[in-house]
């Protein structure tokens, strides 16, 4: 009964909101109008998704309002957008809870069920919103093939969309899957390689650093078949390899999970608490100090991460095209 409550909510909406956006491209003298299918879709997917969200519980109220607001920018710029948005939530979701009992014992701040407030949806997704609308501004609503010969700007800003979106879910991935597969294995400090306990921010492993690129390339994987299926065979055939963009998903999870590990180690308070035996972001009079200064916080570093990740992926796929190409 709901589904047909939102359909019938959300069709007349998509139709005002495409004969709105008809007028003014007819008044101002555009070429590009969003058709109606677009609005619909850009209405419809977030809300399913947010309503998925708050039923497992991996939203709260405020991180799904949030999650609407980004899930609607990145549905409207384009469909690849919005598929590689709902494979890091879901996978995200998914890797957050799995083994969840592992990750209590020494997580002091752990949450049962991994619900995301408006905090962490905006620090995960924001940046990757922010390049959509630039690639809207730039080319509008519309899917396109990457071609940084033909279309420079697009190719930019859609893998600057892509790669933020890879970091979140590749340092996701590393955090998460890595912790329970390492149960056995210490971390190592990344900026001087010595051994830390568990959930110390800046620490690595083996398996969790290579659970970052499958993150990141999961996220590629879900562009390239997007793309596949709203491009045309003719444009495609015309423009490079697209499959390029799947490795260029998983060097951004892989680069997006080293900056945030430098990024925690240097910035991040990391301590360990002789009570609890947990590692805390805080000082106190029973914290053993390991690494790390108060300056940021975890969500700054996720921020930093997603930022500079989105800055750097359109130069490594720019270099990628142009070797194997």
């Amino acid at each position: 009964m709901w589904l047909v409550m939102l359909l019938a909510f959300a069709m007349p909406v998509s139709i005002a909101c495409w004969l709105l956006s008809l007028v003014y491209t007819i008044f101002n003298d555009g070429t590009h109008c969003v058709n109606p299918w677009r609005w619909l879709m850009a209405a419809i997917i977030p809300v399913l998704v947010t309503k998925w969200g708050l039923k497992k519980r991996s939203l709260d109220k405020s991180g799904a309002i949030t999650g609407l607001v980004i899930g609607f920018i990145l549905t409207i710029s384009s469909l690849c957008f919005c598929a590689c948005l709902l494979t890091f939530f879901v996978l995200a979701s998914k890797a957050t809870k799995y083994k969840s009992s592992i990750k209590k014992k020494f997580e002091e701040d752990f949450k049962e069920g991994g619900q995301r407030n408006w905090i962490q949806v905006l620090c995960n997704g924001g940046i990757a919103a922010q390049f959509a609308v630039l690639y809207m501004l730039d080319s509008g609503c519309t899917e396109k093939v990457v071609d940084f010969q033909m279309w420079y700007n697009s190719s930019l800003f859609s893998m600057a969309v892509m790669g933020a979106l890879a970091c979140s879910c590749g340092d996701t991935f590393a955090s998460e899957i890595g912790t329970v597969f390492s149960v056995n294995t210490t971390p190592r400090l990344i900026t001087s390689l010595r051994k830390v306990p568990k959930g110390t921010n800046g620490g690595i492993t083996m398996i969790g650093t290579l659970s970052s690129g499958m993150g990141g390339a999961l996220v590629g994987v879900a562009y390239y078949l997007t793309l596949l299926l709203c491009t045309s065979d003719f444009q495609l055939h015309k423009s490079p390899a697209q499959w390029l963009i799947i490795p260029t998903g998983a060097l951004a999870g892989l680069l997006g999970s080293t900056i945030d590990s430098y990024l925690g180690a240097l910035f991040q308070f990391s301590g360990f608490d002789r009570e609890k035996k947990c590692t805390v972001e805080h000082p106190g009079p029973n914290i053993e100090f390991i690494s790390g200064t108060e300056l940021l916080d975890n969500h700054s570093v996720n921020l930093l991460s997603a930022l500079l990740t989105g800055l750097l992926t359109p130069k490594i796929a720019f270099y990628l095209w142009q070797c194997v190409v």
